[in-house]
């Protein structure tokens, strides 16, 4: 699987530009941090510092404001905000992916919500119901986790359904807008409390044909519904949910980052009174704890870089559905990306000892927050090992990651 990253690098000319956006959004989220804590949301000002570094528009397609974002680019602006604040990189991350999801849309829908500067939300969980009316369908239901939905307009929502071209139950994403909601004020969580994912509720709201996502078809290998106007589309040339689901590994090693610089600077000024009163720094045991917590950074960024390296390579040759075993070590290597991290991030909190658990330090809340991205079921260790494991011995791997 030779891809060139060096060369991938090379063609995104404005990459410098983009991780300064992303730097200048991570510093700005990370001076509401402790009041987004007690709101459980982020402040308005830092999703329009999200729409005003256009971080949503750059995997759209290219006619409709798109660049063709190499997959390294993608992931360092997701890490350089998670170094700030993990939940607002949780956000840009998402808002940079929704916007791809409408390009599988028939041309009225993807011209509607690509033309209405707004930022969209999903829940991905197949749990509406929905009825055909004839013209449309009509959906009702509650989701809970939909990331960003103060800052949003559109809110794609799963379902499982017959559509009028089809023969079959299928898994699409219907999407309506926020005014046709209501939003269940009920994030009240451990962790990511800034994001702000509420739940959403819909009854019997109309939506059009050109507001479904067929999603089930599209990780079959669809492209667009009516006709492939953008044939050289890197989305439409990747297996999708593969994409969808890489940068979850970015938040937490960016979160990671930023942990291990705590622990240093820490360390280095940390005096330790009932070890008559010697400096941590000169201590073998810290020393060892830095030196390993670094090597297993590095492990993950190398396990990161090799996602992207294949999602290069998808994309190199329009593969678009993997094979068991590949599709099952991506989800791997999330599972294992995630669990690491959160023993290292435990590691560093009780390492530093009590003074580390005040909220007004910030590394606990860097914990926490890691403690929830892991929980994400697109990551969860576990299943992730065995459905890896099933495909080595030739099994069926996961039904959906």
């Amino acid at each position: 699987m030779a891809v060139n990253s060096l060369e991938v690098l090379e063609k995104t000319i404005n990459r410098e530009a983009l991780l300064q956006k992303a730097k200048e959004l991570g510093e700005l989220a990370e001076k509401h941090a402790a009041q987004s804590d007690l709101d459980a949301r982020l402040p308005d000002v830092v999703y329009e510092k999200i729409k005003e570094a256009g971080f949503q528009k750059l995997l759209r397609p290219k006619a409709y404001g798109g660049q063709n974002l190499d997959y390294y680019t993608f992931g360092d602006i997701i890490r350089t905000v998670a170094n700030y604040n993990v939940s607002a990189a949780w956000l840009t991350y998402f808002a940079i992916i929704h916007e791809t999801w409408p390009a599988f849309l028939l041309k009225q829908g993807r011209d509607e919500l690509f033309n209405s500067g707004a930022l969209m939300a999903d829940v991905f969980a197949p749990i509406g119901k929905v009825v055909d009316d004839g013209e449309g369908y009509r959906l009702s239901g509650q989701w809970n986790f939909c990331s960003g939905v103060f800052g949003c307009d559109w809110i794609a929502l799963g379902a499982i359904h017959k559509m009028q071209d089809g023969t079959d139950p299928e898994f699409s994403l219907f999407i309506v807008h926020k005014k046709d909601t209501e939003i269940i004020e009920n994030w009240d969580t451990i962790g990511l409390r800034g994001t702000g994912s509420n739940g959403v509720k819909v009854d019997n709201v109309y939506i059009p044909p050109h507001h479904v996502f067929p999603l089930s078809r599209v990780l079959n290998g669809a492209a667009s519904p009516d006709e492939n106007y953008e044939e050289d589309y890197q989305i439409f040339n990747v297996p999708y949910l593969a994409f969808f689901l890489a940068g979850f590994q970015h938040v937490l090693i960016g979160g990671i980052e930023r942990l291990i610089r705590n622990f240093k600077e820490k360390t280095e000024n940390r005096i330790r009174i009932f070890n008559n009163n010697t400096n941590e720094k000169e201590a073998g045991s810290a020393q060892r704890t830095l030196a390993e917590l670094n090597i297993q950074l590095t492990a993950l960024k190398a396990l990161a870089k090799d996602y992207a390296d294949r999602l290069h390579y998808y994309q190199d040759n329009s593969i678009r559905v993997l094979e068991e075993e590949e599709r099952e070590l991506l989800f791997a290597i999330r599972g294992y990306t995630a669990k690491t991290a959160t023993e290292m991030a435990s590691r560093i909190l009780i390492t530093l000892g009590g003074n580390s658990v005040y909220k007004s330090d910030g590394s606990e809340r860097f914990v926490r927050d890691i403690l929830a991205v892991a929980a994400h079921p697109t990551h969860q260790y576990e299943d992730a090992m065995a459905g890896y494991g099933r495909t080595i011995v030739g099994f069926e791997g996961h039904p959906t990651w």
